[in-house]
């Protein structure tokens, strides 16, 4: 062989090695950028996913401060309702008050109606009606309700104490 010959055995296995190794870098870099696509739609995904986590923890947060603000505006009308009830009690426990008084008023102004009548029947000596006054008067459920202190300072007996006189006089 002479050294063209094998010059040119060299060329060829050169170039045959050379296109062998083509392929395989084609192949490699085929592989590389399809790694790297893969890489970058992973890290899309990921930043879509942590944009999504956000907005989950942004809702999160403002509903936690919703219920927050609720809880507050709660306890602001149960305070509220706790002092209207009061105020509701001592109204009606003033009103029962003032009922109960007008109806010791409204007793002791019909007991001294009669007692007024018995006192004129027994000074006009009118017995009979004054026991019957008497007798009316206890019905009405209003005797113990006489004034048993004097309403002026004077010598006159308080009407509580007329009345017992008259009827103890008349019994």
């Amino acid at each position: 062989m002479s050294r063209r010959e094998s010059g040119n055995l060299q060329h060829q296995a050169e170039h045959t090695r050379a296109r062998r190794r083509t392929p395989v870098m084609g192949y490699l870099v085929i592989l590389f950028a399809v790694a790297f696509l893969l890489l970058l739609v992973a890290y899309f995904q990921q930043q879509r996913s942590n944009t999504e986590a956000t907005d989950a923890l942004k809702q999160s947060v403002s509903a936690v401060q919703s219920i927050q603000l609720l809880m507050e505006e709660n306890e602001s009308l149960k305070s509220q309702v706790e002092q209207l009830e009061q105020e509701l009690s001592d109204a009606q426990e003033l009103a029962e008050r003032s009922e109960a008084y007008a109806a010791g008023q409204e007793a002791a102004v019909k007991a001294m109606d009669y007692f007024w009548q018995i006192d004129e029947a027994y000074v006009r000596q009118r017995y009979s009606l004054c026991r019957q006054l008497i007798q009316e008067l206890k019905e009405s459920g209003c005797e113990g309700a006489l004034p048993s202190t004097k309403a002026t300072e004077n010598d006159r007996f308080s009407p509580r104490a007329r009345y017992d006189e008259i009827y103890q006089a008349l019994y």
